[in-house]
C-alpha cells in the first residue's frame, strides 16, 4: 500500500518582496508564488539588508532600505522579514552568506513545525546562493527562479563564481527566460537542471476597459497620441530614453502625451533627474509623472494609452508586457534579456536595438501611425496566463518533496 502523499510545503526565500514599507516590491514574485500557494501549503521569509547606521543614510537619501516589519499576513499567507547584516557597496560577496545566517533561525522554525520542505529562491545571488548553504544546512531541496540580475552579477568577478555555485547545488532552477537560460549554461550550468517557466498574466485584473472613460479620467484628450511606460524609477528602465526623443516625435505627433507609471525601487529613484530632463526640454505639458499605481487600478491607465514602450537595459521576463497585451496595447522595447521572447512577432510590437535612440524613435512613430488587431493581441496575452505555468512548478515542487517531515502533525 502507498503511503499517503503530502502536500510539499514550500517556503519561498526572497530579499525582494512586498511589505507595508515597500509595497510595490517584488510584485512579480508574490503574483507568481502566490498562486502556487493557492494549490500548496506556502509561506515567505524576505530577509531585510540592514546595518546600524543605515538610518542616517536615509536623511540624505529618504528612499534607502525604507526597512520592513518583522512580519505580516498577505492573503492569508505568512511572511517574515529577518534581518540581515548588509554594508552597502562594500562586501557584497559575503551578502548570501549573511542572508542564510539572517533567515536560518526562521527556517529551522519552520521545519520544526513541518512546514519546510523545500526551499524556493528567486533571482540566483544573493538569494540562490543563500537558500544553497540553508538547503545544505536543514537538508532541504532548494529551487532557484533566473528573473535578470544573473546579466549584471555574472560580468562581477567577485559574485559570478558564487552564483554559478548556487546554481551547481540547486536541486533544480527556473528561468524566466530562454536567453537567461542560454545565459547561465554558456558560463558551465548544467542545462539538464534549468527548465524555462515563463511569468503569466491575469487576465482577469487585467482586461481593455473604456479608452473615453480611462482618458477622461486622467484628463486626456480623446484624440491625442498616447505612450506609456511601467516601472520602478531606475536609469534601467530607460524612460530617460523615451524622454529624450520626444521632441523628434512630437512634430509628428503634435499633442503626444507620455505616462510615466512608477516610483522608488530597490535600484533606487531617478525621477528628479527625469523631472529635470522634462524641464530642460520643455516637455511638462507632455510627460506626466502618475506616480506608483497599484495593480488593480493599473488597467484603467494602460487603457488609456496606444502604445506600451519600455527602453530598457536589461529584463529577465517583463510581466509589465504582457501586462499591457492584455489590455489590448502593442509593445515597443529593447532587444535585451526576454523580452523579443514576450514580443516574440511583428503583430504584437516592435522590438529595437539597445541604445539607437532613432530606431526607437521610428519605431514609435510607425507604432503610433499603425492599425493594431488589439483584440489579436489580448488572444496572445490569454494564452500566456497563469494557469499552465502554475501546474508544471506545483508538479516539480510536488515532486522534489521528500514526503513528511517528522515534525508535521497529522492529516
Amino acid at each position: 500500500m502507498q503511503p499517503p502523499r503530502y502536500p510539499a510545503h514550500i517556503v519561498v526565500l526572497s530579499s525582494l518582496f512586498p511589505s507595508q514599507f515597500q509595497p510595490g516590491a517584488g510584485l512579480f514574485i508574490r503574483e507568481r508564488m502566490f498562486r502556487v500557494g493557492q494549490q500548496l501549503p506556502l509561506s515567505v521569509v524576505a530577509p531585510s539588508p540592514w546595518f546600524p547606521l543605515q538610518g542616517l543614510l536615509r536623511r540624505f537619501k529618504p528612499h534607502f532600505r525604507p526597512g520592513a516589519p518583522r512580519y505580516e499576513q498577505q492573503s492569508g499567507i505568512d511572511v517574515w522579514f529577518p534581518r540581515f547584516l548588509s554594508i552597502p557597496g562594500v562586501l557584497k560577496g559575503l551578502d548570501g552568506w549573511l542572508m542564510a545566517i539572517g533567515a536560518y533561525a526562521t527556517l529551522r522554525r519552520l521545519q520544526r513545525e513541518g512546514r519546510l520542505d523545500i526551499i524556493d529562491a528567486h533571482f540566483a545571488y544573493p538569494d540562490g546562493y543563500a537558500a544553497s548553504l540553508l538547503g545544505n544546512w536543514l537538508q532541504v531541496p532548494v529551487t532557484i527562479t533566473l528573473r535578470g540580475t544573473e546579466t549584471r552579477h555574472l560580468e562581477d568577478a567577485r559574485l559570478a563564481p558564487l552564483l554559478l555555485k548556487a546554481l551547481q547545488r540547486a536541486t533544480r532552477v527556473f528561468s524566466v527566460s530562454e536567453s537567461l537560460k542560454q545565459l547561465v549554461v554558456a558560463r558551465g550550468a548544467a542545462p539538464a537542471k534549468i527548465e524555462v517557466v515563463g511569468n503569466g498574466v491575469d487576465t482577469v485584473r487585467f482586461s481593455p476597459r473604456d479608452r473615453v472613460t480611462a482618458r477622461a479620467s486622467l484628463g486626456l484628450s480623446p484624440s491625442a497620441p498616447v505612450l506609456i511606460s511601467v516601472g520602478g524609477l531606475v536609469s534601467r528602465k530607460g524612460f530617460h530614453r523615451v524622454i529624450e526623443i520626444l521632441p523628434q516625435l512630437r512634430r509628428d505627433f503634435p499633442g503626444l502625451v507620455y505616462l510615466v507609471v512608477g516610483g522608488p525601487s530597490a535600484e533606487g529613484d531617478n525621477r528628479a533627474e527625469l523631472e529635470s530632463q522634462v524641464a530642460g526640454l520643455g516637455l511638462q505639458d507632455c510627460v506626466h509623472f502618475l506616480g506608483p499605481r497599484s495593480p488593480d487600478v493599473l488597467a484603467d491607465i494602460l487603457s488609456a494609452a496606444d502604445v506600451f514602450v519600455l527602453a530598457t537595459s536589461n529584463e529577465g521576463w517583463a510581466n509589465v508586457f504582457l501586462e499591457a497585451m492584455a489590455c489590448g496595447l502593442p509593445v515597443v522595447t529593447t532587444d535585451v534579456g526576454g523580452n523579443r521572447e514576450v514580443v516574440s512577432n511583428a503583430s504584437l510590437g516592435v522590438v529595437v536595438p539597445f541604445g539607437d535612440a532613432q530606431l526607437l524613435a521610428g519605431a514609435l512613430a510607425a507604432a503610433l501611425g499603425r492599425n493594431w488587431d488589439r483584440a489579436a493581441i489580448r488572444r496572445y496575452a490569454e494564452e500566456n496566463s497563469w494557469g499552465e505555468r502554475v501546474e508544471r512548478l506545483c508538479g516539480h515542487f510536488q515532486g522534489l518533496a521528500r514526503g513528511p517531515s517528522e515534525a508535521r502533525p497529522n492529516g
